[in-house]
């Protein structure tokens, strides 16, 4: 293998983005602020995909697609929303292009092929979404509308980093309309609990659901709703929104229903969505120095055979190893056999290790003959030596205990992380020296959220919907606060 990963002792955002790449996860593109998803990451995501896609299904959802681009007098219907993404929009103003006769072989805009109307590039699709469902919704027998797509979106950014920020990205986006506010308040809750679900399930990511205070809330909501998680840095990282929308752009888009009674009311909607993002979530929370530390649910590969051998052995080898490749694969586990023979053992070793392989056999003739196999875990690197008849339920058990340790050491680490602290300075202190999550009282204003940023660079990640009320003072103004609030510096 090549030089080491750089420590994250040393600099922690150098080590993501080197193991990021060096894993074989992302990189940067020729777009400027867009990143390529190779293979090995694009595999995970699409284990993610297909596990939250059912879970929405089950829970009643269909998926569909709507059009990338959005005219900029539907994007402009909602006031609030579009004000609040106008500055990240990119803009399509041209339809053509022609060549240019004043650089041979080069290309310029069509000035005469401008656009009767801008279309912006999707930030998010409640605009092009909720000017469909004036067409589709008529009466109450309409809904709910349970709709969901996977798509991408474009959110111009120019200070960007692989997975967490980019211009353009990977999502799902649900968009749901319903008969009665609490209706749509419920369907709000119940996609929360599923992006908790399957972040502490499948990404064996700990989280702390809550609710955004007005300044951090998503434009054109009432209420948005969070899934917040720790990185092993300290800072907090939003991994979810879902938004209760009240009946915002139903009445932006004239979305109205004929009751049972005959009555004329508006829809009320929610939107909720998870990105690629996740992808960043799950490498920050979980990997060490030596590379990648993936859950088992989301390891594209959950097993990697090595086979140890002399030369002219390996055929005679691989006719024993085959057995137990096929016992796992049967158990429902995804294995590779890794028997090039241009390189090392020990090179193999150290690539599977930084892709964060969970579980790797060693397989000589020696040990089968012996009727043993080398096991080594990637979670604790701990080594074992397992015997061959029971290997198959040894590695299926091996897999969930990694999948339950490595949400316990996240967890652990999490909890050790949570401070409570009465007083400003006390605050500050906790956020220079230890980081994490800080609960504290504020008087819930947005002019002390702001103070609060701007003099520590920490805001507000929630109010924690398991947090009880709890009368105290805010730690800036003295004023009356009713509970704690998260706070934590983030990305």
């Amino acid at each position: 293998m090549s030089k080491k990963l750089p420590t994250r002792a040393e600099d922690y955002s150098l080590w993501y983005n080197d193991l990021v790449k060096r894993a074989g996860l992302a990189e940067n593109s020729a777009v400027r602020g867009c990143m390529v998803i190779k293979p090995y990451g694009y595999a995970i995501w699409e284990k993610m995909q297909r596990q939250l896609d059912d879970m929405f299904k089950r829970t009643g959802h269909e998926n569909a697609y709507f059009p990338l681009f959005v005219p900029k007098s539907l994007f402009e219907a909602e006031e609030k929303n579009a004000e609040g993404f106008a500055k990240e929009c990119a803009v399509v103003t041209h339809y053509r292009l022609q060549t240019d006769p004043d650089r041979p072989g080069k290309l310029r805009v069509d000035p005469a092929a401008k656009l009767e109307e801008e279309l912006v590039v999707r930030p998010t699709s409640e605009a092009i979404i909720w000017s469909t469902y004036k067409n589709w919704i008529q009466s109450y027998r309409d809904l709910p509308l349970l709709i969901n797509q996977w798509a991408n979106v474009v959110r111009w950014e120019m200070r960007t980093r692989l997975f967490l920020r980019t211009a353009e990205f990977l999502w799902q986006e649900g968009h749901t309309a319903h008969a009665t506010a609490e209706e749509a308040v419920a369907e709000t809750r119940q996609m929360l609990d599923v992006y908790a679900e399957f972040a502490e399930e499948h990404m064996a990511l700990p989280v702390v659901k809550g609710v955004k205070t007005d300044n951090e809330r998503f434009a054109g909501a009432e209420d948005t709703y969070c899934i917040e998680a720790l990185m092993q840095d300290g800072k907090a990282l939003q991994a979810g929104t879902s938004h209760f929308l009240g009946q915002n752009f139903a009445k932006a888009f004239d979305v109205q229903f004929a009751t049972k009674d005959g009555a004329r009311e508006y829809v009320w909607g929610t939107s909720w969505g998870v990105s690629t993002r996740l992808m960043g979530a799950l490498v920050m929370a979980h990997s060490d120095d030596e590379g990648l530390v993936l859950p088992p649910k989301l390891a594209p590969i959950q097993v990697v055979i090595v086979p140890i051998y002399k030369t002219g052995e390996l055929d005679a080898l691989m006719e024993r190893i085959r057995p137990i490749q096929q016992g796992l694969i049967a158990r429902g586990i995804s294995v590779k056999v890794d028997a090039r023979d241009t390189e090392r053992p020990g090179f193999k070793f150290a690539e599977w290790e930084l892709k964060g392989v969970p579980v790797r056999l060693a397989v000589g003739a020696r040990d089968l003959d012996a009727g043993t196999v080398e096991v080594a875990r990637r979670d604790t690197k701990q080594k074992m030596t397992l015997p061959l008849a029971d290997i198959v339920a040894a590695v299926d058990q091996l897999l969930n205990d990694i999948q339950a340790n490595i949400y316990q050491k996240a967890r652990t680490y999490r909890d050790q992380h949570l401070t409570r602290v009465d007083s400003y300075d006390a605050f500050k202190q906790v956020l220079d020296e230890k980081g994490g999550f800080v609960l504290a009282h504020y008087d819930g204003t947005s002019e002390t959220e702001e103070r609060i940023k701007e003099e520590t660079k920490a805001t507000v990640r929630c109010l924690a919907l398991a947090e009880p009320d709890e009368d105290g003072i805010c730690m800036v103004t003295g004023a009356p606060s009713p509970r704690r609030a998260y706070f934590a510096r983030a990305y």
